[in-house]
């Protein structure tokens, strides 16, 4: 197997920085699990994702969150199709999601970090990534709104509940949701979401050079109490990166088989093998603990690449 490229998924096939090549291959996916099906809606969706992203959405600027970029959402949109075929390639037929869910799951995925693109009135906004703390909320807002434009208004609220599995906001166990097959879409793509992001061949040096830029803007890594008190989560991005792997040991991991209910299986049987994005999300967390017990961290020389556009270094790393 040839080396996997930096701008491709899991398969190292697919160009994850590309709309039109997730977007083909979802279709794909999909054409060949429901045949016959109209899959127009799905084929605008990934239209106004681009335009959205791309700053020329009515209303709204580019997005410009570095490590929540366009390339994150094709790259988790991708993996909640494939989980989706999984599922209802091994399922009951009664227990199957079917086309209009699996394309509904797949406009929740496209959409579930809306909430981080700021709306035209906020130009004063330094970042997007402000928005960090409520950004799924603002996800929802612009779910309930935009699913009526592509004829899925009757599964818009559900939308907005959905886009609440793939951040912390609320507690998913309190979501409210007549048909288990929609909860079973939230999972999917909160899965998706996790997934996705650490199979990253340069998850690592995101993290250190963007997602810890968006954790400052954000008032994540130093966060100001009410009584004055700081609580200081990263102290610089090299102790983002050295605290990653407890992130993935302590939640994540457990948040995949537990909270969400282990659904990751489906990519043995879209993949008809081995879940690729697990083998990735292994070798990244080897490398990443070698890299901590050596103390060497210029062996995370992979230049990380943003789909967002260019903003000023972050606070130097002390």
């Amino acid at each position: 197997m040839n080396m996997r490229r930096n701008e491709h998924d899991v398969t190292n096939r697919v160009n994850v920085e590309v709309v039109e090549e997730v977007r083909d291959a979802v279709l794909e996916i999909f054409a060949a699990r429901y045949p016959g099906e109209d899959l127009a809606p799905l084929r605008r969706a990934f239209d106004d994702m681009k335009a959205l992203f791309t700053g020329r959405f009515p209303g709204y600027l580019a997005c410009d969150t570095l490590y929540h970029d366009l390339r994150h959402t094709l790259d988790m949109t991708l993996a909640t199709a494939r989980l989706i075929d999984g599922h209802d390639r091994v399922s009951a037929p009664a227990d199957r999601l079917g086309a209009r869910r699996a394309m509904f799951a797949v406009m929740v995925a496209l959409l579930h970090d809306s909430g981080y693109i700021r709306r035209a009135s906020e130009a004063g906004v330094e970042n997007g990534a402000v928005f960090t703390k409520i950004h799924v909320s603002r996800s929802a807002e612009f779910l309930r709104s935009y699913l009526p434009t592509v004829g899925f208004a009757l599964e818009a609220d559900t939308a907005a509940k959905l886009s609440h599995f793939t951040g912390y906001e609320l507690d998913i166990d309190k979501i409210g949701l007549a048909d288990a097959r929609d909860r079973l879409i939230g999972c999917i793509v909160g899965t998706s979401d996790l997934l996705a992001q650490m199979a990253d061949r340069q998850y690592i040096e995101k993290c250190r050079d963007f997602l810890y830029l968006e954790f400052v803007w954000a008032g994540v890594a130093r966060e100001v109490q009410p009584d004055g008190r700081e609580i200081v989560r990263y102290t610089s991005p090299t102790d983002l990166v050295i605290k990653t792997p407890g992130f993935y040991q302590y939640f994540a991991r457990p948040r995949i088989d537990k909270t969400l209910g282990g659904v990751d299986r489906y990519a043995e049987a879209h993949f008809d093998g081995p879940n690729l994005y697990q083998q990735e999300i292994a070798r990244n967390m080897e490398y990443l603990h070698e890299t901590i017990e050596r103390g060497e961290f210029d062996r995370l020389r992979r230049v990380a690449h943003s789909m967002s556009r260019p903003v000023p270094d972050h606070p130097s790393d002390k």
